[in-house]
């Protein structure tokens, strides 16, 4: 089989030295060989965050250091077989995403998906009309010590799911780091949210989601400088808890899913689970703005 040729859009995250690893050296101990090579890189970045704009530079550095090619513009990528849109401020994904469709072939978008249900929504649509194979996640939905809890699903009553939760003042509220634990939640607890309530403090928000069936879905972010990531699971027979296991790279884990969509074009997580993931987000930036009010999906879902 051919070795992939993969494109990468977005020099300004971590993830993207991350994805260096795994997919171009050889020496590293999480390089999986099989999944492809990243051959050109955009360094891309956002004037509107400042997490991009002041990292670009040195993530374009790793890149070029690790094989990469830098290209100057997104359609210098044609000739790819697969694309990493990695940049992190998911506003700019909408326009990115525009340009990654033309090519009509597959498309990892890194967290966020986007930073607005109606963002998300469109680009999920222009997937659906052009063909386009996308996915997107979380790599804490496949990491180790929280992904793989031993669990029959129609056992779960309630879900909660924790970690750090910084809330930048130049980024929307929850879609920066709430992304994480909503991931996960979803993991467990799959689509079928009705409602969901924000409670803010200086340290923590709790994000209290309803599910139609009666489960309880929970978002508990801190800003206390606990930053382990964690699920508990309520069943019938007791509780079950993961941590992260941070030996273990999660974008690593995260690779071995996208190495198979890449291959196959049918993504881990489908893209209406997405897209809710994406409303559970909606719903509690609208609570979180609105005094903590109940919203529900069904206003714009």
């Amino acid at each position: 089989m051919k070795q992939l040729k993969i494109g990468m859009i977005g020099l300004d995250t971590s993830h993207a030295a991350a994805f260096a690893r795994v997919f171009n050296h050889e020496e590293d101990p999480f390089h999986i060989p099989e999944a492809g090579r990243i051959l050109k890189a955009y360094p891309g970045g956002s004037r509107l965050f400042s997490e991009s704009r002041t990292r670009v530079e040195k993530f374009t550095s790793i890149l070029r250091e690790s094989g990469a090619g830098i290209v100057e513009a997104i359609p210098d990528m044609a000739d790819m077989d697969a694309f990493l849109l990695t940049s992190c401020d998911g506003r700019q994904h909408p326009e990115q995403f525009r340009m990654l469709a033309e090519f009509g072939k597959p498309v990892f978008i890194d967290k966020p998906l986007a930073c607005s249900y109606a963002d998300a929504l469109e680009i999920v649509c222009l997937a659906e009309q052009s063909g386009t194979p996308v996915m997107t996640a979380s790599g804490i939905r496949y990491a180790a010590g929280v992904s793989e809890l031993s669990v029959n699903p129609d056992e779960i009553s309630a879900a909660e799911a924790f970690g750090p939760l910084p809330l930048p003042e130049d980024y929307r509220d929850y879609f920066w780091y709430g992304i994480h634990s909503a991931e996960l939640l979803y993991r467990y607890l799959g689509r079928g949210c009705e409602s969901v309530r924000s409670i803010h403090s200086a340290e923590f928000d709790l994000l209290l989601g309803s599910w139609k069936d009666g489960r309880q879905g929970i978002v508990c972010g801190n800003r206390t400088g606990a930053s382990d990531f964690g699920v508990r699971l309520t069943t019938g027979r007791g509780h079950l808890i993961g941590l992260q296991d941070r030996s273990v790279s999660h974008i690593y884990t995260l690779t071995g899913k996208l190495k198979t969509f890449f291959e196959t074009g049918k993504p881990a997580v489908e893209p209406q689970e997405s897209l809710e993931v994406m409303a559970f987000l909606e719903a509690a930036s609208r609570s979180l703005n609105d005094a903590g009010r109940t919203v529900f999906l069904k206003e714009f879902h």
